[in-house]
Order: structure tokens, then C-alpha cells, then sequence
């Protein structure tokens, strides 16, 4: 019997995993908290040869290519319209931008045959016992896996059971975003540039228009005590935030209520030190190397998930073997995620570091950050993990 791995979280970095687990003979199920599939969302992006190696070896990088949306330059503006400064979309959108929601249906749709989704259901609790992971769901019955895996994102539900308490392993940045209405430029292929355009006022960031999402906002705060399942409460948050910002805003605040996806989050950093795993349970993608909007999240999330899936099946099933490599590879790896702050770069606190912010874009030291950025999104040599014909499925035991 081949051993069973229980995944949380459906959206990038679960069926990523759910993929690599299943051509190797792993047993899989992935729970879902959300009804069924989540469609929309913001766009997310690659960057270089590393990220586009393992789309081409999931063998699908040319879907991604068919459903990319176009690139977009952000148009920073005074209250006035007059334009101030430019932020290339080379630098916020990649090599290759799809919308989150496109991306979660490209790599479910090649992994709902042979997996099982559990959709509507999360995980309660946890026992690890030396042979295997009691699961306790909120909704159906209790069932034992040899493995569980948290891609739960940065909240992560698995990595709370695990490892402890959120606080202890989640830094909030200062900072809120929030993403309304899916970009439209869904599922049509290839796209000419786009432009979109931003204001800021002291801590506060409205953006209007391009790929990414109809609206986006980045405003500075303490932290907000409200439910992230609550969109009526994110919507009055937003309202009074920035009910004294001119602008465009005024419109885009009367849109709010059009918009069926309105997604309000801290900018928050997942700090484990290079500890991903803990007995049977191993984290992958934000939930072990988060950083909202800090430009790498989606490419971590597909890498780590091909690094975790071929350790463990080089290591033949033998999770503690399999973990330590990983822990190792990654620890490195995730270095890109770096003690970025995307909130006092998009949204600084005073007027003079808007000028700051905006005197930087044009300058040489922005090219040298952005080759950086480029460079770091490479830095790791991909193992050539052996394909799942020449597994041997007999040995990925329990």
C-alpha cells in the first residue's frame, strides 16, 4: 500500500504538491476549506529560467502562457492626475503574469483524477503518533494519514496545530492591502501592456485598473481586529481609511459594493528559520515561507512543492530523510523572500517618503534591485528527481 498524504489548501502550492506526490505514487487527498475551486483573485507572476523549469516539467507551461494576463506598468499620480513617476511591470509582474484563480484551475484540472478534494471541510486537530497523523475535520470523519502537509497559506491552519500559535512564527509589517475585483483579462491569452494608475496619500496607496486587479489598496495601521470572512466589515474598513483621500478614490469606494471578491490582509512574514517540518507534518509555500507581496511567493510556492515531492520520493517514503533535505534546500532558497517590506515601499508613511519612493523609481540604484531580484529567483540548482516510471511505487510505503 502506498503511503497516504493529506494536503491543506487547494489554491497554488496544495496542487502543485498533489501533482508530483501523485506521479510518484503517493496516496493523496487535499481538504479544502472554501465550497469549491476559488476563482479570481489577484495575479501572480515567475520569474526566470528556475520557475519556468518546473512549469515545464509539470507540462504546463504552455497553458500558463495561453491564460497570461499583460503586463502593467503602474502610473504614479498626484491628486490632479499629473503623472509623477512610473513602476515598470517588468519589476512587479514578472516574466510571466496569470491571475491566482487561473492557475489554481490550470493545476487542479491535472490533478482532480487521481487525487482526492475534500472541499468544505478544513482540519480541527492533529495527533502525530510514530505511526501517522490522526486528522480530526471540522466536518467529515476522522481519518489517519501517513503524512500531512500545510499549504494553507500564511495563516496556516496545519502550521497553528504543529508548531503553535501564529504569533510565534507570523511578523506583521505595519502594512494592509486589499485586492477587489478580479483583474479582466482572465483566460484570453497572451495580452498587450497594460497601465495602471496609482495615488498615494502619507501611508496610504490606491491603485485603479491593469492586470493585476481592478482595485488594490496598501495603507499603514496597527493591527485590526476583524474576520477575513467578513467582506461587509473589510469594505467599511477601506471606507473609513481612506474616506479623506481625494483622487479617484471616492468612485472606487462607491464600486466596492459590485464587486463579489473584496480580500483584505496584513502584510505579514512567516519566520520558521529554516524549520519547515515537524514529525510528520511538513509546511510548503506561504505557509512556510510567506511574504505578502513580497514578489515571490507564487515561484516558491511550485518549487518548493517539486523540491518536497522528489525528496520524498528519492527517499523511497522515509519522511524523516526526505524532510531534512528539504528543510536544507529550501532554508536557502527561501532567502528571496528576504525581510522585504512591500508596504513601505507602496504606501510610505510621510509625504517626504513618497518623494523618496518615487525619486528612487527613476533612479540606477532601482535597475540594480531589480537585477537582484532577478538573480535571487534563480539561485538554486534544481535536483533532476527521477521520473515517476523509474519510482519504485512497491517501496513508498508507510
Amino acid at each position: 500500500m502506498s503511503q497516504s498524504v493529506l494536503i491543506s489548501g487547494a489554491s497554488i502550492a496544495g496542487p502543485a504538491l498533489a501533482y508530483w506526490l501523485n506521479r510518484y505514487g503517493f496516496d493523496v487527498t487535499v481538504v479544502e476549506r472554501a465550497p469549491e475551486l476559488r476563482r479570481g483573485g489577484q495575479a501572480v507572476d515567475f520569474k526566470g529560467r528556475t520557475h519556468f523549469a518546473v512549469l515545464e516539467r509539470m507540462g504546463i507551461l504552455d497553458a500558463v502562457r495561453e491564460r497570461r494576463t499583460g503586463t502593467t506598468d503602474t502610473v504614479f499620480v498626484d491628486e490632479n492626475d499629473e503623472q509623477l513617476m512610473v513602476m515598470s511591470g517588468d519589476f512587479t509582474g514578472g516574466d510571466l503574469e496569470i491571475l491566482r484563480g487561473d492557475l489554481s484551475e490550470i493545476l487542479y484540472e491535472r490533478t482532480a483524477g487521481d487525487c482526492e478534494y475534500l472541499f468544505g471541510d478544513s482540519i480541527s486537530a492533529l495527533t502525530d503518533t510514530e505511526d501517522g497523523v490522526e486528522v480530526a475535520f471540522e466536518h467529515g470523519p476522522a481519518r489517519t494519514f501517513d503524512l500531512v502537509i500545510g499549504a494553507d497559506g500564511i495563516h496556516s491552519r496545519v502550521r497553528k496545530l504543529a508548531f503553535g500559535p501564529e504569533r510565534d512564527f507570523v511578523k506583521y509589517l505595519g502594512h494592509y492591502y486589499c485586492v477587489a475585483g478580479a483583474s479582466p483579462w482572465s483566460g484570453a491569452g497572451s495580452r498587450d501592456r497594460q497601465v495602471a494608475h496609482g495615488h498615494n496619500a502619507p501611508g496610504k496607496l490606491a491603485v485603479t485598473g491593469g492586470s493585476k486587479a481592478q482595485q488594490l489598496y496598501m495603507f499603514a495601521s496597527p493591527e485590526l481586529d476583524y474576520s477575513r470572512d467578513d467582506t461587509a466589515a473589510q469594505r467599511d474598513i477601506l471606507r473609513t481609511v481612506y474616506a479623506d483621500v481625494r483622487w479617484q478614490v471616492p468612485r472606487m469606494l462607491d464600486e466596492l459594493d459590485g464587486f463579489d471578491d473584496v480580500y483584505l490582509d496584513s502584510l505579514s512574514q512567516v519566520r520558521l528559520n529554516g524549520r519547515y517540518t515537524k514529525g510528520r507534518v511538513a509546511l510548503v509555500g506561504d505557509s512556510a515561507y510567506g511574504n505578502t507581496l513580497g514578489g515571490f511567493g507564487t515561484g516558491l510556492a511550485v518549487v518548493g512543492a517539486y523540491v518536497l515531492a522528489g525528496e520524498l520520493a528519492v527517499a523511497q517514503g522515509n519522511h524523516s530523510q526526505a524532510y531534512a533535505q528539504y528543510d536544507e534546500i529550501m532554508k536557502r532558497y527561501a532567502k528571496i523572500a528576504g525581510n522585504s517590506n512591500a508596504g513601505r515601499f507602496l504606501a510610505p508613511r510621510t509625504a517626504t517618503g513618497i518623494k523618496l519612493r518615487n525619486w528612487f523609481l527613476g533612479s540606477r540604484m532601482f535597475q540594480l534591485m531589480t537585477k537582484y531580484a532577478d538573480k535571487a529567483a534563480n539561485d538554486i540548482e534544481l535536483r533532476d528527481y527521477p521520473a515517476a516510471s523509474s519510482v519504485d511505487r512497491a517501496n513508498v510505503r508507510r
